[in-house]
């Protein structure tokens, strides 16, 4: 049915009229004061009757036991005379509403009574589902669909007629289903307006989202909406000022918004486009497990109890031993929720308990999951709390699931939960992270071994009822020595599948003559024929496909990929893809990612107890060809992001390696973020195994990757390790560049006396082997410590020191640097014609070199100089020569150090107007990187605000 059509039919029946759907005799009506129908006639009914019916209607269909409604409508402990009460109640009910719509279900202590209304009887089932219909029609992107969606989406916000429930809104049986169409009706205020907008009729989405706003000024996703409207309307200054607002109303509360302050950027300069892309909505539950068996009373109470965090931003956390299917239980979970977050679901394994000992660490995790909300790196700020802080304004508003997989403890996931209404956090572990039930207020559930129904249930799924029918003994054998675990029984039912001519028997006499034991990770319990479960696919294998098995054993991090796997194997990468293909036939490995291999921690554990066999030269060898493949690859990345960069002479690879093909900065960014989680360990893995070469200059190529992405920690943390190496070599030239490079990450995490420590002992060592240009970068970035810290001359004589070894040893890119550095120390200490002779000559060096970054940097302190010797005008053009390069090379905090000068330029010039929208600009830049010069804007700001205009 075309979408037209559709709306046409559901306007013709009105979907709210009551007696114009045949949905049977009953009709409810919830959204407001309980209201009831029977055959097109009201029912009136007491205060205790519609109780009764309220709990019934929200287990619409169900069986209510009878114990479970005196607890509900009596409390604990009920009066002796509830039961009897009860019985009465359900009595003259059942004569309200008809017998054929009230059962009895069950007798004696059992008994419960079920409403057989179906759910269409119900104004919020029919309310829901226009709602998503609305959703859907508007999701198509056409102008006619959203007036079809304005249409079928105001239709139901017109049934809702007050508060849900509203004579038992305040009942503990009824919140979370309040609090829920709640939920469901501010998300549809939301699609109206937007649909408003998407149909041309943008002043009557101003007018409606004006409203939504004023009932929820602090949800963002309402305020985007009402100042694209707004925007659209012509009425630019309307919607910057409800871009302030918003930001205003949220920083009190401790929250950035840079996703508003991005767009009161864009309004300010008058650049929204005329379709402002939407936010993006991931969804990234792996596939759902449609062989999924048993814990039906286990989905049940999960799905209650995330239903109810949703509401409050809370958690649930499935516990339970390694192999007992949390991983699967979660996914299916996560996907028969799916439509209560159309915002999206995010999925983060954690690596908790991985064999390689390298769990993600919270600062790694938030980094990931800011890149899936489609948050640019140059946004993104350096600190952690910072970044836990962007992250939940990110969840702000929307309606999002977070599914925490294999979590280790309470301080990994701690700064993952998402915390706002709205959004639920799902969390996996084999701990309990009791911190998390008793602080903050966790659902626990726990998951135990299946039962022997289910599991024999898994089998019969996978292998046919029939064959388990014909052999029950065996089964029983089978479930019995597999512990009852489903990793487990999952492996013996591929191996049946994968050999119909074997009998059961077979299989489970295999398991009888079977010793020894596989230990689960975590608690130290034995699961005591896993391994040799694990053996049935191993022995399968081909010799190759075996030692590949075994050799991810070594520490090559959570997963890989196809050329790191033929590094490892030592074999070309045509020969490696069917090893793969194999190895995840044999459910040995899975791949999660097209391209990238991973294995379950059991069977890591398994590779592992396997590879202590092989020889230690073998495994020396596959673990140098995976450094090599590393090694090499980011070296090449590496030089993609800064082809400026004095390069260093690379090990050479002990075989042929196959090494990424890549072509540009782009290519080399998604290499580097495909392959962080074990390039990031590698660092320490070729340390620990005595590749020292490789791990300082492993360390060396990360370099401009994490600075690109304010991986600070992580930064230190490898050149912690390089420096650590290279003692290890008595390469004093390395040495020197490890306290060099560890210097920089140290003071970007303001630890200055650690990094002044560092570049001291660099310079010795610099000096020591009479390497200059090593003494001028050194130079120049004690000069950049000294600025940072206010001491200004000391800045100028360190980077004139460093002009001076530069040129000397004909360094141009490093000249420039210099010159540059010099005018800029020189013009904030009064000199400004010296400052603009050195600015200038660096600007000439920089364009003759191609080096954009340079280049902006000196328009920068050109701009800077000519300000301070009265030549405003002059100043604006450098500064707007400036800021176009600074865009060009998305160099985010230049821009806003830019912008901030050209402002203090233009409140010189009496343009105070001009003043405030650079500022502004500045300062929406710097509140989204985390930076402390915000501080300084806003007091410029506030400086100004009296002024005119």
């Amino acid at each position: 049915m075309k979408a037209g059509e559709f709306i046409d039919t559901m306007a013709a029946r009105s979907i709210w009229a009551w007696g114009t759907i045949d949905v049977g005799e009953l009709r409810v009506a919830v959204l407001g004061p309980i209201q009831v129908e029977r055959a097109g006639r009201p029912v009136r009914l007491g205060p205790r009757l519609t109780e009764l019916l309220s709990v019934l209607v929200l287990e619409l269909g169900a069986a209510v036991p009878a114990t479970r409604l005196v607890e509900l409508l009596w409390g604990d402990p009920a009066p002796p005379s509830a039961a009897a009460t009860l019985r009465s109640h359900v009595s003259h009910l059942r004569r309200a509403l008809g017998p054929a719509s009230l059962v009895t279900v069950g007798s004696g202590a059992g008994v419960g009574y079920r409403l057989t209304a179906p759910p269409e009887s119900t104004d919020a089932h029919r309310f829901e589902r226009a709602c998503a219909d609305g959703r859907r029609l508007l999701a198509t992107g056409r102008p006619k669909d959203a007036g079809c969606a304005v249409t079928v989406i105001g239709e139901a916000l017109a049934s809702w007629r007050g508060p849900a429930y509203a004579e038992v809104a305040d009942r503990s049986f009824a919140l979370s289903e309040v609090a829920r169409l709640t939920a469901v009706r501010r998300a549809a205020l939301r699609d109206y307006g937007e649909a408003l907008s998407a149909c041309g009729r943008h002043a009557d989405a101003a007018a409606h989202l004006a409203g939504c706003v004023a009932e929820e000024p602090h949800d963002e996703g309402l305020r985007r909406l009402l100042v694209l409207a707004l925007y659209a309307a012509d009425r630019v200054d309307e919607a910057a000022e409800v871009c302030r607002q918003g930001i205003e109303l949220l920083r009190e509360r401790g929250i950035d918004s840079p996703g508003l302050q991005d767009l009161q950027r864009l309004v300010l300069r008058r650049e929204v486009p005329a379709s402002a892309p939407p936010s993006p909505v991931p969804r990234l539950l792996p596939p759902d497990p449609q062989r999924f068996v048993g814990r039906a009373d286990e989905m049940a109470v999960a799905r209650r109890r995330l239903g109810d965090a949703a509401e409050r931003g809370g958690v649930l956390v499935v516990t339970g031993p390694a192999g007992v299917g949390k991983t699967s239980f979660a996914v299916r979970l996560a996907h028969t929720v799916a439509e209560r977050f159309p915002d999206g679901q995010l999925f983060l394994n954690l690596r908790g308990f991985d064999p390689s000992g390298t769990p993600m660490d919270p600062a790694e995790a938030l980094r990931v999951v800011l890149d899936t909300l489609g948050m640019p790196p140059h946004r993104i700020p350096a600190s952690v709390p910072a970044q836990a802080a962007l992250y939940r304004d990110q969840l702000a508003g929307r309606r999002m699931l977070v599914v925490l997989d294999n979590a280790r403890d309470t301080d990994q996931i701690r700064m993952l939960l998402a915390g706002v209404p709205g959004c639920a956090t799902l969390v996996t572990s084999r701990n309990r992270l009791a911190a998390l039930v008793a602080y903050d207020d966790a659902h626990p559930l726990t998951l135990d071994l299946l039962s022997r129904t289910e599991a024999e249930d898994l089998l019969a799924r996978r292998i046919g009822a029939d064959r388990v029918a014909a052999e029950p003994g065996a089964v029983d054998t089978i479930v019995e020595r597999c512990a009852r675990l489903p990793l487990a029984l999952s492996i013996v039912a591929a191996r049946a599948a994968a050999h119909p001519a074997f009998t059961l028997q077979a299989l489970a006499d295999e398991l009888l003559d079977s010793g020894g034991g596989l230990y689960a990770l975590a608690g130290g319990e034995a699961v005591t024929t896993v391994r040799t479960v694990f053996s049935w696919s191993y022995r399968t294998l081909s010799s190759a496909a075996a030692r590949l098995f075994r050799l991810l054993g070594l520490p090559v991090g959570p997963d890989i990929g196809v050329l790191a796997a033929a590094a490892l194997a030592g074999c070309p990468p045509a020969e490696v893809r069917p090893l793969l293909v194999e190895l995840t036939s044999a459910h040995l490995l899975a791949e999660q990612v097209p391209g990238r291999y991973s294995a379950h921690d059991l069977l890591r554990a398994y590779a592992v107890e396997l590879s202590r066999d092989d020889a230690s030269d073998d495994r020396q060898a596959a673990l140098r060809g995976l450094l090599d493949y590393y090694l090499h690859t980011a070296y090449a990345a590496e030089r993609l992001l800064w082809p400026h960069r004095d390069p260093i002479t690379v090990e050479p690879a002990a075989t042929k390696v196959t090494i990424d093909d890549l072509t540009d900065q782009s290519d080399a960014l998604a290499w580097f973020t495909a392959c962080r989680a074990a390039l990031l360990p590698a660092v320490e893995h070729a340390l620990d195994a005595g590749f020292v070469t490789h791990a300082w200059q492993l360390a060396w190529t990360l370099t401009s990757f994490l600075h690109r992405q304010g991986l600070w920690p992580a930064l230190a943390a490898s050149q912690t390790a390089a420096l650590a190496a290279v003692q290890h070599l008595g390469d004093r030239a390395a040495q020197a560049q490890a306290h060099r490079e560890l210097a920089l990450a140290l003071t970007q995490l303001s630890r200055h006396d650690e990094a002044h420590a560092h570049l001291r002992r660099a310079h010795d060592l610099f000096d020591e082997l009479g390497d200059r240009v090593g003494q001028a970068h050194t130079y120049l970035n004690l000069g950049w410590i000294c600025e940072v810290q206010g001491r200004q001359r000391a800045a100028l004589d360190h980077d004139r020191r460093a002009l001076e070894l530069f040129t000397a040893a004909g360094h141009k890119i490093g000249q420039a640097r210099a010159l540059n550095a010099v005018g800029w120390d020189l013009a904030q200490l009064g000199q400004h014609l010296d400052a603009v002779n050195h600015c200038q000559e660096a600007l000439r060096l920089h364009q003759s070199l191609d080096n954009l970054s340079g280049e902006a940097r000196a328009w920068d302190s050109l701009g800077y100089a000519h300000h301070h010797l009265g030549q405003f005008a002059e100043a604006l053009a450098c500064y707007d020569r400036a800021l176009a390069l600074h865009r060009q090379d998305a160099d985010r905090y230049c821009e806003a150090e830019t912008l901030t000068h050209l402002g203090d330029t233009q409140h010189a010039d009496d343009a105070d107007d001009a003043a405030r929208g650079s500022w502004l600009l500045a300062l929406a830049i710097l509140e989204d990187l985390g930076h402390p010069d915000a501080e300084q804007v806003r007091q410029r700001l506030a400086a100004v605000a009296d002024g005119p205009g």
